[in-house]
């Protein structure tokens, strides 16, 4: 990860995809050859400068191939906006999550407070009733919790699925723990790499 820019001595594009059709990913063909190659090292640049700053274990599966594939297909500002859509999708779905969780857990709390206010005068009752209640609390927060989780996962795949038939190198569908992680690294550069005034 740590090896010069090396970069083609002419802009090459990916061999085009069914995915990379349907989004319109090609590069831009109004823009100059030069325009174009000032674009890639800077884009490639751009990304083994932040794959540099990842861990080893993340590094080792970002090759300088992988890295050349993604500068020449984000040539194209489209995928920009994709990524920029699907995070936006993202938030929306774990803020109306974190909304789901907290109404969960008021209810919670108005159920504790029914109790005592049920049993304020038989205390040995009260405590029978609020142990119950705990254990009841834990499990159904337990299965809440497992249920948000599975959002989240469908939420991941779905991403997943829309990058990779985009056509976008580093994406594809995965539920192993590193790998999905990785591709949050990757998503990370884009939306940084969005922010950047290229070259023109």
């Amino acid at each position: 990860m740590d090896s010069e820019i090396a970069g083609p001595s002419t802009v090459t594009s990916e061999p085009s995809t069914s995915g990379a059709e349907m989004f319109n990913l090609s590069p831009s063909q109004t823009e100059s050859p030069e325009v174009l190659q000032k674009k890639l090292y800077f884009l490639l640049e751009q990304l083994q400068n932040m794959a540099r700053d990842l861990p080893a274990k993340y590094q080792m599966r970002l090759p300088y191939e992988l890295l050349t594939s993604l500068a020449n297909c984000l040539l194209n500002e489209t995928v920009f906006e994709i990524v920029k859509g699907l995070l936006e999708i993202q938030n929306v779905t774990e803020q109306h999550l974190y909304q789901q969780r907290l109404q969960f857990i008021n209810m919670k709390k108005m159920e504790e407070q029914e109790i005592l206010k049920t049993f304020e005068n038989d205390s040995d009752r009260k405590i029978e009733e609020l142990q119950k209640f705990i254990v009841k609390q834990k499990e159904d927060l337990k299965k809440f919790d497992m249920n948000l989780v599975l959002e989240l996962d469908q939420k991941v795949y779905d991403q997943q699925q829309t990058l990779e038939q985009a056509g976008i190198p580093g994406f594809y569908i995965t539920k192993t723990p590193i790998e999905i992680k990785l591709q949050m690294h990757l998503l990370d550069f884009l939306l940084r790499i969005s922010r950047m005034t290229l070259p023109s």
